[in-house]
């Protein structure tokens, strides 16, 4: 197995890994915590913006393997169609035979990652919805872990790293704002001083030196 096979395969088993970790049943208060953390974290944002770039990347690795598959059926059919069991048999039957395996394997490593990240997500918005629903009923119900603070918070989270990035583009805003008082700031300063400088009490503007 080539390098970037074996690193989908190592993405592939993390993914497992996160699944198990979604699903297994924890406190309510926890999990709460867990997601509002996931939503909120800047690493957990730039992680995700580093992932949507690798299942590009697979993507095209699926792709290829479908073309590789597809080739070596048709390469197989030609030859069964032009000599018969016989022009394929041997060691050209099974380097035929090895390519196509090494094809499939590859084919569904990709497809089942790309797959299982589409699963990811969605039992992601999954358990947020139930983790929403679970904290209104608590606050009706008046019981513990059923405050308004955790309500809002997941209410709040959104995508995973979403609040992260929109935190991350208000203050962005901020120091442009900050940026343009700053040279408004300026230019109003540097009218003022034109403004003196050619203002004489009888009208007559000044010579500038």
């Amino acid at each position: 197995m080539t390098l970037y096979y074996s690193l989908v395969f190592a993405l592939l088993v993390f993914e497992m890994v996160v699944f198990m970790a979604l699903i297994v049943p924890m406190p309510f208060t926890v999990k709460s915590k867990l997601f509002t953390f996931i939503s909120e974290s800047p690493i957990v944002a730039k992680l995700q913006y580093g992932m949507k770039i690798t299942f590009i990347f697979i993507l095209i690795l699926f792709i290829d393997s479908v073309n590789r598959v597809y080739r070596v059926q048709v390469e197989l059919a030609q030859a069964k169609y032009q000599g018969g069991a016989a022009a394929v048999a041997g060691g050209e039957r099974m380097e035929v035979q090895a390519r196509k395996f090494y094809s499939q394997r590859n084919m569904y490593l990709c497809g089942f990652t790309l797959f299982l990240s589409l699963i990811l997500n969605r039992t992601y918005v999954m358990i947020l919805d139930v983790l929403r629903l679970e904290a209104e009923v608590k606050s009706y119900r008046g019981e513990k872990g059923g405050d308004g603070k955790t309500a809002a918070k997941l209410n709040d989270a959104g995508n995973i790293g979403e609040i992260s990035t929109l935190r991350e583009e208000l203050r962005k805003r901020d120091r442009d704002i900050e940026t343009l008082k700053k040279q408004s700031g300026g230019l109003a300063d540097e009218y003022s001083r034109l403004g003196d400088q050619f203002h004489v009490s009888d009208g007559t503007p000044k010579k500038m030196k």
